[in-house]
C-alpha cells in the first residue's frame, strides 16, 4: 500500500473547516507492522477512517491510496466489494462495544462472511474455530456465547479474528490495547506478533502509547497535527529520535532510571483552527527557530529515518 498526499478536511458547525490530515504520505510493505503513534487529535484515527473510506460528506478527502488500484478514486460500492474486509480490514477503537449484544459470536462470523458472498456456514464456522484457537480462545465454547458473557480481552480477540476472517492483506488496528489491564494488553500484543509471524499479516498499529510499539512493530510513524513528522525503523526512531516531538513523546513516559534533565519540556499548544503558516509544531518546540514560524519543513532522510524538521534541513 502506498498512501500519497492524503488530506482530510472536516466541516464543523458554523461552517468552520478543520484540516485533520495535511498531506500524509506513507509506504507500507508486505509483512510490516507499523506503529502509528501520536497524542489525541494528531490524526491517527482519521487516517484509519480515510483508508477505509469511512469519512462522509460534507467532509473532504483528497489524495491517493494505491492497492493494485487507487481505492480513493473508485466508487464506494466497488471498494466495499473488492477491498473492504477482503484486502483491507479494521479493528476499530473501543471495538469491545461493536459486537451485537443480541447475537451469539458464531453469528457474527456468519454475518461477516455472508456480507461478502460466502454462504457455507460450515466453512465459516470451521475458519472461525481456527482463528479463535489462534487467538488463544476455546473456539467451541466462545462461539456459543453472547458478548455480555465475555471479558474485554476476549472481545478484543474476537474482533481481531473477525477482521482477518477473509484473509485481508492489511489490518488496521486502532488502539487495540486501550481500556485493557496490563496483563491482557501484553497477551494481545503477543497475539498480534504471532499473527504477523504465522500468517504474514501486515498491520497498521495505531496507539497513543509509544511504549507498547517496540513490542510489536518493525517500523514507526510519529504523527503530529495531521502529518507524519518522523518515520523509520522502530529501533532507530526509539533509540535515536530525530524530531523534537518524537523526543518529547519518548520522554513523556519516563522509567525509574530516567533523569529529570532528560524530560523534554514543551511550550504552549496551538488552538484548534489557529492558522499556522510554518511548522505546526513550532509553538511548542524547544528547538524552534525564526524560519519555523514561516516555512513548512520538507522531509529529510537522516540515516534510515525520514524526518520533517528544519534542524536537519540546515545540516544536510
Amino acid at each position: 500500500m502506498d498512501v500519497k498526499d492524503l488530506e482530510v478536511e472536516y466541516v464543523m458547525p458554523n461552517n468552520i473547516k478543520v484540516k485533520a490530515l495535511k498531506g500524509v504520505t506513507l509506504s507500507v510493505s508486505k509483512g510490516d507492522v507499523i506503529g502509528i503513534v501520536g497524542e489525541s487529535g494528531s490524526g491517527k484515527t482519521t487516517l484509519a477512517m480515510a483508508m477505509m473510506r469511512m469519512i462522509k460528506p460534507p467532509s473532504i478527502v483528497k489524495g491517493s491510496i494505491i492497492m493494485d488500484d487507487d481505492i480513493m478514486k473508485m466508487p464506494l460500492s466497488e471498494f466495499n466489494k473488492r477491498y473492504r474486509w477482503v484486502k483491507l480490514s479494521m479493528v476499530p477503537q473501543a471495538s469491545q462495544n461493536v459486537l451485537n449484544p443480541t447475537m451469539r459470536i458464531a453469528d457474527h462470523f456468519i454475518d461477516t462472511a455472508k456480507a461478502h458472498g460466502i454462504a457455507d456456514k460450515g466453512e465459516v464456522i470451521k475458519k472461525a474455530e481456527e482463528l479463535l484457537s489462534l487467538m488463544r480462545l476455546d473456539p467451541h465454547r466462545t462461539l456459543r456465547l453472547y458478548p455480555h458473557q465475555l471479558s474485554g480481552g476476549m472481545k478484543q480477540r474476537i474482533m481481531i479474528a473477525l477482521a482477518i476472517l477473509l484473509d485481508p492483506e492489511i489490518v488496521i488496528m486502532d488502539e487495540p490495547t486501550s481500556a485493557l489491564d496490563v496483563v491482557t494488553q501484553s497477551s494481545i500484543l503477543d497475539t498480534i506478533k504471532e499473527l504477523n509471524r504465522k500468517l504474514g499479516l501486515t498491520v497498521l498499529f495505531i496507539t497513543h502509547d509509544i511504549t507498547v510499539v517496540p513490542r510489536v512493530a518493525n517500523k514507526i510513524a510519529v504523527m503530529y497535527d495531521g502529518n507524519i513528522v518522523e518515520y523509520g525503523p522502530m529501533t532507530d526512531v526509539i533509540h535515536e529520535p530525530k524530531h523534537p516531538y518524537t523526543m518529547s513523546l519518548i520522554s513523556s513516559t519516563p522509567t525509574m532510571n530516567t533523569k529529570l534533565s532528560d524530560i523534554v519540556e514543551l511550550h504552549e499548544i496551538a488552538q484548534i483552527g489557529e492558522n499556522i503558516t510554518g511548522c505546526s509544531f513550532w509553538p511548542r518546540c524547544p528547538h524552534r527557530m525564526d524560519r519555523c514560524k514561516y516555512e513548512v519543513p520538507n522531509y529529510v532522510m537522516v540515516n534510515n529515518t525520514s524526518v520533517r524538521c528544519h534542524l536537519y534541513e540546515r545540516t544536510n
